[in-house]
């Protein structure tokens, strides 16, 4: 990062992360439950932290709303020593978010304007390995586009109706970490790709790049990714110990609802400890009442993507990057 600007999609990316998850990702050991939705941390047992991400230090009169907040006021950095701590862990861990409790507020979906062409997405999703066919269909269905202001690629939900619900943000730019949801979005309706008939199947994925990544690998395999039901889950989240009746995320459940004829899930959701546990309690759920598998990316994938990746440059379909210092 140089010395005078700090990008405005990293700025985004530290005002996005509510403490609640800050803390459980990258300082757990500071964080103490009290009751209910109230944490406080053990080296200032004043400062509350409620489950809707706002934080109070009472002993000191000033609060906040997110980490970035409490990183200045209360652990003194500066505006830019904020943004660059928060993103260079999000960076090398990406972040479980913990606050599916929130009480959300329902706003209008503001979806960013588009911009008049899509050439830098298209050439971003290219260099994912998506296929130009998947990306094609994608855009002929106002799934995904680019954004006219900084030219993230922007995944799009929608309804039965074909009403926009949900929109998912992320960057394109060489290095870059940007995801942020659109003000407004309904994970209930997260980014899917509904079999054009009826399918007894679905495909649960953690993101809307695994989900056209999965639909290029029906592609290469001469298979017609548009007869299968392919659902993202706007990111999974960690089951809570104790919780002895755990929800399916909103987004599966409308999705189940919407289309009643499904009978089994198979899940690709990304192959770490936390992802796991998802799976298994997404599994635990639904058992009894649906079909369930779980099939993790083989050798070092950590996702869909990945593995995608890894074979198309075993085939030579899609160069290896040489290796680019990201500025800072």
């Amino acid at each position: 990062m140089g010395n005078g600007y700090i990008p405005e999609e990293q700025i985004e990316e530290a005002r996005q992360m509510d403490l609640l998850s800050y803390l459980r990702n990258y300082e757990p050991q500071e964080l103490k439950h009290l009751s209910g939705n109230t944490y406080c941390l053990r080296s200032h047992d004043s400062l509350k932290i409620s489950g809707k991400g706002l934080w109070n230090w009472f002993s000191q009169g000033v609060g906040g709303r997110n980490a970035l907040d409490f990183l200045m006021k209360v652990r003194g950095l500066t505006f830019r020593q904020a943004v660059e701590q928060i993103t260079d862990r999000t960076a090398a861990i990406p972040p479980v978010y913990h606050y599916a409790e929130v009480e959300e507020v329902k706003k209008e979906l503001d979806l960013p304007e588009k911009n008049s062409n899509s050439k830098r997405v298209f050439a971003y999703l290219m260099s994912r390995g998506i296929d130009k066919e998947v990306i094609s269909y994608c855009m002929k269905q106002g799934l995904v586009y680019e954004c006219k202001n900084h030219h993230n690629a922007v995944f799009v939900g929608k309804d039965l109706s074909g009403t926009p619900k949900y929109a998912a943000k992320r960057g394109t730019a060489t290095g870059s970490n940007f995801k942020v949801d659109a003000v407004g979005s309904d994970k209930k309706y997260s980014f899917s790709m509904p079999a054009v008939k009826p399918n007894e199947v679905l495909h649960l994925f953690e993101a809307a790049i695994d989900v056209m990544s999965y639909a290029t690998l029906l592609h290469m395999k001469g298979k017609d990714f548009k007869q299968y039901n392919l659902l993202s889950l706007a990111g999974v989240y960690a089951p809570k110990k104790g919780d002895d009746s755990p929800k399916l995320p909103v987004g599966l459940e409308r999705f189940l609802k919407d289309y009643p004829h499904i009978k089994q899930l198979n899940l690709h959701i990304d192959n770490d400890e936390v992802r796991r546990a998802a799976s298994l309690t997404i599994k635990k759920i639904v058992q009894g009442q649906y079909t369930c598998g779980i099939f993790s990316p083989t050798g070092d994938c950590k996702d869909i993507n990945d593995y995608l990746v890894s074979i198309k440059r075993e085939k030579g379909l899609l160069k290896t990057p040489e290796k680019q210092t990201v500025s800072r």
